[in-house]
């Protein structure tokens, strides 16, 4: 097993471990996640404007790219899902933010749904981690609180919507 400064060393050196830690951002020592769900947030900003079937279509290939990354870096470090893995943490907030507008109110309701349910992990969240694969379990929770996150964004957005036409 490496050490964590053996384990950061290998980032540049194997690119999917580099990836798998949200481009080193795993790394810092608080709130790794926090930040994971950060660069989220950076890559909506910009792929919010590329329309519904693009944005989906980017997300699914960057689930399924995780499973495998994801899996590959808990493997090769001999861990289950260790927090400084953040690429589930910003592929869950792109799922949280679909079809929402790229607006900073809208943003920061969505990190701040999504961190709590990301963290929460409400039923039947926390059961997801005992996927079938490793990297299946490390991506399956957050993609289902970002799942939930958008399902109560959305909620919020028509009903305010609702609301102000009655």
């Amino acid at each position: 097993m490496m050490r964590s400064g053996a384990m950061q060393f290998a980032l540049w050196k194997y690119p999917i471990h580099f990836l798998a830690c949200g481009f080193g951002v795993g790394f810092v020592p608080i709130l790794p996640g926090t930040l994971g769900s950060l660069i989220g947030v950076c890559c909506f900003w910009f792929m919010a404007p590329l329309g519904r079937v693009v944005y989906a279509g980017i997300v699914v290939a960057l689930a399924f790219v995780g499973i495998f990354i994801c899996g590959l870096t808990a493997s090769d470090r001999g861990l289950i899902d260790p927090s400084f893995i953040v690429w589930d943490e910003i592929v869950g907030f792109l799922v949280a933010m679909y079809l929402m507008r790229r607006d900073w109110r809208w943003i920061l309701a969505g990190f701040l749904v999504y961190r709590a349910f990301d963290m929460w992990k409400p039923y039947p969240l926390h059961l997801f981690e005992q996927g079938p694969s490793l990297g299946l379990s490390i991506m399956a929770d957050d993609i289902g609180a970002g799942i939930y996150t958008a399902a109560l964004l959305h909620l919020l957005f028509w009903t305010g919507r609702w609301l102000r036409r009655a």
